[in-house]
């Protein structure tokens, strides 16, 4: 399966799911856990399947024959030996009547007897949900296009129901905190690399960061597999939140190992000093954490003297515990609230003795909207131990406020191409000299990539409007110049440079929006056609009889065409608007650094030194040192939304003069 039709397989399969939760009395909390083991579930199924046969293939034939697979048989190839009844067939195959609720928690039972890693893990509360719900859900996740799907495509759906709960307030009630959205899951990874070695993230939800670390490592094609390339630690204060995270790794094939735990009280795994990595989205502002416990007042993990911060939050107490896991050359990323950058008193103390260290590597502000339940701004801190010398004294500060991409009213993300420019700025900033060129090179590829998907698909909608047209040659629309104006988009050039991809977006626009209004145009005359006809005597004349049927004919090619056009619109629509984000985020970089080498950039980014922190009171908040730059949206219609806020103005005011005279005319 290609990108897209992944993209609309979750999509189906999400709004199949919220469809029948809808119609039930479930919360989106109540029916996440439920549906996640189902996914876990289904997945586990395709894996069974898939490795049968190289099973079965795998074993010797004895004296008497083959013996019969082991469970270590299916470990061996990546999958759990199911027992009869926790496999999807069989519950997909009960007996209508047969309680559905009890066998899907015998079968989580009978899979976490086989694998103790589970223990505890799976939902098993599946009788609080209606029985005809969950024969729907069996059948939802029982469809021949989820049966052969692959590992990674199952994890890709577990991260977007994960997505999508989230976003529906799933887990609100606990602060939503089991899910931080993949935009800055991804900026994290993206810029601290996590290739080898540990990887702990001390307050894990549900596994994001390791989770992604993994597509990390496969994107950039390593040389080892995941589980031999890292291992990971988590801990994990909500119980909820454990088991989605040991699911979340078991979908993905990640060992690793979450414990249960506090990490303000405990630091259950022993890694002070000891990791490569870590990555976080603590919880923000959590009060009443027991300073005077003489684990807190003792802990290791905080800087001497001056460790223990007197505001009753505990986010200076988070920002020393990621410093201390980290060893000498480790590199930490975490999401903070933006109050951390410029607290004061001890909060200050702390930051000033952090900065002092040389390990304060990049600051990044993040505007609103990009949490699902909560509209708060927040900073992504990096930590590296390891700075080249050059480095150690200085600190990136990137200002990404005003660099977002809107995705509904309410949240914002990063776009690939805005990611991978913040990464280039890293990279170029840590001294890559070829980093600003490389990037521009990926992005041009990419670019290619997008253009090719939307001539691809541009030329399949010319392919299949030609062959309605030719079924009906009869017809006398002429649909001629605009289908072949579609021909356009059977080549895209091997290597267009900027200048040329960016040309091809109006190139891309135009055919189909004409095709379509071109339909439009027929449409209205077709009805024109009809009310003419109606008009007319009801005689059955030759002459009307040939209209009518025409007519007939005209429509039947209308709309065969609309539903062709349709089919293939929305995805062309959102093809297209990748393609033009992917261009603006190209552009922005060979603007802002036409000489493919790192400088400071008015509203974006700059390096400061420890001076100059130093005297701005130690604060680490990026606006304070790049300034601002005031952006124009070129595609925004300024003057269209001024002249509706005027108008909305006028209304307010006339709504408030009729309120004032109707309040001076009350008698009291």
């Amino acid at each position: 399966m290609n990108q897209q039709e992944i993209k609309q397989l979750e999509t189906d399969l999400w709004d199949s799911a919220n469809t029948l939760r809808a119609n039930s009395k479930l919360t989106a909390a109540e029916y996440k856990d439920p549906v996640l083991g189902l996914i876990l579930l289904r997945y586990a199924q395709n894996r069974y399947d898939q490795a049968k046969g190289a099973v079965e293939a795998s074993i010797p034939e004895g004296p008497r024959g083959k013996r019969s697979a082991t469970k270590d048989d299916f470990l061996a190839q990546g999958a759990m030996m199911l027992p009869e009844k926790s496999q999807y067939d069989y519950l997909a195959d009960l007996p209508e009547g047969e309680a559905i609720d009890e066998a899907i928690n015998e079968a989580m039972r009978l899979i976490e007897n086989e694998y103790p890693d589970l223990q505890g893990v799976l939902p098993k509360n599946y009788q609080e949900m209606d029985t005809d719900l969950l024969s729907e859900l069996i059948r939802v996740f029982n469809k021949d296009s989820v049966k052969n799907l692959t590992g990674d495509v199952f994890g890709r759906i577990y991260e977007f129901f994960l997505m999508k709960f989230s976003m529906d307030g799933a887990g609100a009630q606990e602060g939503g905190e089991f899910f931080t959205p993949p935009s800055l899951v991804q900026l994290i990874v993206n810029l601290i690399k996590p290739d080898h070695g540990i990887i702990h993230d001390p307050a894990c939800g549900s596994a994001g960061m390791f989770v992604q670390t993994g597509h990390f490592l496969e994107e950039n094609k390593s040389v080892k597999s995941i589980n031999e390339a890292i291992t990971c630690y988590g801990t994990e204060l909500k119980s909820n939140n454990t088991r989605l995270a040991k699911m979340n790794l078991a979908i993905h094939g990640i060992e690793g190992k979450i414990i249960e735990d506090n990490s303000f009280y405990s630091d259950p795994h022993n890694l002070v000093g000891k990791c490569d990595f870590v990555m976080a989205n603590p919880p923000f502002n959590v009060k009443k954490v027991d300073k005077k416990k003489d684990y807190v007042k003792n802990d290791v993990r905080l800087f001497k003297d001056v460790g223990i911060p007197n505001a009753d939050n505990g986010n200076y107490l988070w920002i020393q515990y990621f410093h201390s896991y980290l060893n000498k050359n480790g590199r930490a990323g975490f999401v903070m609230t933006s109050s951390a950058t410029d607290a004061g008193s001890t909060e200050k103390n702390i930051r000033e003795k952090l900065v002092e260290t040389g390990d304060v590597d990049c600051i990044v502000s993040v505007g609103n909207n990009f949490f699902y339940t909560r509209s708060l701004p927040c900073h992504v801190w990096f930590l590296d131990k390891g700075k080249p010398r050059v480095n150690k004294d200085k600190i990136l500060m990137i200002d990404a406020r005003n660099t977002f991409r809107v995705v509904t009213n309410t949240i914002n993300d990063f776009s690939l191409g805005q990611l991978q420019n913040f990464s280039t700025v890293m990279e170029s900033y840590r001294g890559d000299s070829r980093a600003i060129a490389d990037g521009n090179e990926k992005h041009q590829k990419n670019a290619i990539e997008l253009a090719t998907e939307i001539s691809r698909e541009v030329n399949l909608l010319r392919q299949q409007c030609q062959e309605i047209l030719d079924e009906h040659k009869s017809v006398s629309l002429d649909f001629t110049d605009v289908v072949d104006e579609l021909a356009i988009f059977s080549k895209v050039p091997s290597e267009p440079e900027f200048d040329e991809c960016k040309t091809l977006i109006h190139v891309f626009e135009n055919p189909v929006e004409k095709l379509t209004l071109h339909l439009e145009e027929y449409q209205t005359a077709l009805e024109q056609d009809k009310k003419e006809l109606s008009a007319l005597d009801n005689k059955n004349t030759d002459k009307n009889k040939a209209k009518k049927k025409q007519l007939d004919e005209h429509g039947k090619l209308l709309r065969s065409l609309v539903i062709i056009i349709k089919e293939h619109r929305q995805v062309l629509k959102e093809s297209l608007s990748n393609y033009k984000q992917q261009v603006k985020d190209w552009q922005f970089m060979l603007e802002n650094f036409p000489e493919n080498e790192y400088q400071d950039i008015e509203g974006f980014c700059k390096i400061v030194n420890k001076d100059e922190v130093k005297e701005n009171d130690f604060s680490l908040t990026p606006g304070r040192y790049v300034g601002y730059k005031i952006q124009i949206d070129e595609e925004f219609d300024y003057k269209f939304r001024i002249s509706e806020i005027n108008k909305e103005l006028n209304s307010l005011n006339h709504s408030a003069n009729d309120l004032m005279n109707f309040i001076q005319g009350v008698k009291l």
